[in-house]
């Protein structure tokens, strides 16, 4: 129960303090902007490229994860866009499926992962976001523009992804580490920067979250979440299963793609032509859900 709770409390506390203090301390919106833009920017690609970089390349079961992790991608790429067209959803409101289907709370990932089994942890998480982050982005990207009517421009495409800053951070990351790691002084600078990323980033989403959207397409939410949270995990799982993976690095894939979905879903849905609202819902809804389907998954994992 201590080591439960060492995992799980001080995220969700740091996910409620950080609606607390949206509440009623800092209300302004312009300083989780601000937050927000430091964590994305600075931050967590610091945090990517220092867990990334501190083990050699060889030493991690990158092909093995990378099965695992694309796998489960696929199929809650295909069951989301199966699921919205069930429902009789149009493109808008299939957009913000997809995102709640396929993407995940990168700082909640790093904070439940350190808690359960330590700074160990922290390598295979790098590659576990290094493998998620542009897949789910590249999947995210193609079905705003071609299934908005758009013309998919592969060079307009490719250019998003690069000027990606936790995408530019892990290819940074197995570089440095593929040439024998950071240089004396870097290294320091980076943890520093790293051990900031977690408890801001927290605090940020959980200033993100909404509790005035929760009564709205609960439908459309439930099976949602069941997919992101039960479903694409299990399936992660299982591929990791059937490959042999260790596991360390299947207990990693399984609780990244156990997280649900990002609080910057939101914005992207905002900005791209997606149902907002019920992106914002799903995100709610499924921060809410995960403090009981977390806790399962450690459980199953730790006892597997």
């Amino acid at each position: 129960m201590a080591t439960w709770l060492d995992a799980f409390l001080p995220a969700f506390g740091l996910l409620a303090l950080g609606a607390l203090l949206r509440a009623a301390l800092l209300t302004e919106e312009v300083v989780w902007a601000g937050m927000e833009r430091l964590v994305f920017w600075v931050l967590l690609p610091a945090l990517l490229v220092s867990a990334i970089s501190a083990v050699p390349i060889r030493e991690l079961p990158v092909g093995g994860m990378a099965v695992a992790i694309w796998g489960g991608i696929g199929f809650g790429t295909l069951a989301s866009v199966l699921l919205a067209r069930a429902l009789g959803h149009g493109h808008a409101a299939m957009t913000s499926v997809l995102q709640g289907g396929i993407r995940f709370n990168t700082m909640l990932a790093f904070a439940v992962a350190t808690g359960l089994w330590g700074e160990r942890a922290l390598a295979l998480g790098g590659v576990s976001a290094a493998l998620i982050v542009p897949a789910v982005q590249v999947v995210i990207t193609i079905a705003f523009v071609a299934g908005g009517g758009g013309r998919l421009r592969p060079l307009a495409l490719l250019r998003g992804l690069l000027l990606n800053p936790l995408l530019l951070a892990c290819l940074a990351g197995f570089a440095v580490s593929a040439a024998g790691g950071l240089p004396p002084g870097v290294r320091p600078l980076l943890s520093v920067l790293g051990q900031a990323t977690v408890a801001i980033g927290l605090l940020c989403v959980g200033a993100a979250l909404s509790p005035r959207v929760l009564v709205s397409g609960l439908g459309t939410i439930g099976a949602t979440g069941v997919l992101k949270l039960l479903a694409v995990p299990g399936a992660t799982g299982l591929l990791a299963a059937a490959i042999g993976l260790d596991p360390l690095a299947t207990g990693l894939a399984v609780m990244f793609m156990a997280m649900p979905t990002a609080t910057t879903a939101y914005v992207q849905a905002r900005a791209m032509g997606g149902d907002a609202p019920l992106m914002a819902a799903l995100i709610t809804w499924q921060h809410l859900a995960a403090v009981l389907t977390l806790p399962l998954w450690a459980l199953l994992l730790q006892s597997g």
